[in-house]
């Protein structure tokens, strides 16, 4: 049996799936060698009517089905992040909910978690250092009563406001003198969010380095680790480096993590990433590998998603979450190919169809056939003839 896909130049091609799964053995148990988040999506109502720029309505069953999958195979779970359209078709209540309801659920399976804390309750609106700090505080605290490790993530009203890194060591280094347990700080580059471009206090990465840096040399105890997403992996070893010991440094490069989580021989990476949710089984699967001393055997595993995360992550960058969870739906994840903020209209088909073959190359769907079929079942919608 074959399927005609689309390509970009308006022609079609035969692809011929897989017809039997990839085995991908489940084991709860956590890693040895590395810490690792998976950056999960939520999953849509399709039965709500929210009215357009309304209010997200979230299916909270398959939403929490999807991180108990991820706990299944030991990944912790990194909630309320970008990958769960923060920004995109979530705002702060519906985030506050999503960490409520993840942190319990959490707990109940013994779950790892870790959810992020920003300021997107000020939603674009212009405001001053000490609000943002509040809006910091305020998301801060809910976390924490939650249970939850905290992640900080970068703030566009931060951004917005700040005249240079004396506001961000002054806003972070009041944040972390309150935090109650090590958090993650999170550097994320403007591929992923254009609002962010300057992040730190200018546009020189060198300098903004050096900021990132003295932020955790002046409160290291209170720093579990920094996660760098810059799809720069030179930079991303630079700067673990010189972190202190015993700050990990996260990996958020969806271009280059294989290699940084290997190391160097010297320094490596752990992981906190958006492609982790769509490749979850492989990955913990390459992690235990690597537990066992294996490097050469975890980057055979892992080396060969990076087609396919390249793909999902090519620019615009930040509409990668519709290719994750466009391949959610074909792998049975969730009943459907439905987005908050109607955001599974943000890639082209084509775009859609090579997602499809490259993650059925890599055996990434338990059901080959169920794959194929809705993947056809999208192809009819949009008018390709099979």
């Amino acid at each position: 049996m074959t399927i005609r896909l689309p390509r970009v130049d308006g022609t079609a091609y035969r692809y011929e799936p897989r017809s039997e799964p990839m085995a991908r053995r489940a084991d709860g148990s956590p890693f040895v060698s590395r810490t690792v988040f998976a950056a999960a999506h939520v999953v849509a109502d399709p039965y709500a009517d929210p009215a357009p720029g309304g209010r997200a309505a979230v299916d909270w069953d398959a939403t929490l089905a999807f991180r108990r999958h991820l706990w299944k195979h030991g990944l912790g779970v990194a909630e309320a992040m970008d990958s769960s359209q923060r920004g995109m078709g979530l705002d702060w209540p519906g985030a506050a909910e999503l960490i409520r309801r993840s942190a319990a659920e959490a707990r109940a399976v013994g779950g790892r978690i870790a959810c992020g804390v920003g300021t997107d309750q000020l939603d674009g609106r212009p405001v001053g250092l000490g609000v943002v700090r509040a809006a910091y505080e305020e998301q801060l605290a809910l976390v924490e009563d939650c249970g939850s490790q905290a992640v900080l993530l970068a703030s566009r009203a931060l951004v917005g406001v700040a005249r240079g890194p004396e506001d961000y060591l002054s806003v972070y280094g009041g944040l972390l003198e309150q935090a109650r347990e090590p958090v993650i700080l999170h550097w994320l580059g403007p591929a992923f969010d254009p609002a962010l471009d300057g992040y730190w206090g200018g546009l020189d990465l060198d300098a903004a380095s050096e900021t990132v840096l003295q932020v955790v040399a002046e409160h290291p105890s209170k720093v579990d680790g920094v996660k760098v997403s810059l799809l720069d992996a030179r930079r991303e070893a630079a700067l673990r480096r010189r972190l202190p010991e015993g700050v990990r440094c996260y990996t958020g490069d969806d271009f280059h993590y294989p290699e940084l989580i290997a190391g160097d021989g010297t320094d490596h990476s752990h992981a906190l990433l958006g492609v982790f949710d769509p490749l979850g089984p492989v990955a913990a699967e390459a992690v235990r590998v690597l537990d066992e001393g294996d490097t050469a055997g975890f980057r055979a595993l892992l080396d060969p998603t990076v087609v396919l995360a390249r793909h999902l992550f090519e620019a615009p960058t930040r509409f990668y979450k519709t290719g994750v969870v466009l391949l959610a739906w074909l792998a049975g994840y969730q009943s459907h190919f439905v987005m908050v903020g109607g955001l599974q209209s943000a890639r082209s088909l084509p775009h859609l169809a090579r997602a499809y073959a490259l993650a059925d190359q890599l055996g990434l769907f338990p059901d080959p056939p169920l794959a194929e079929a809705r993947m056809t079942s999208l192809l009819t919608v949009y008018g390709v003839v099979q």
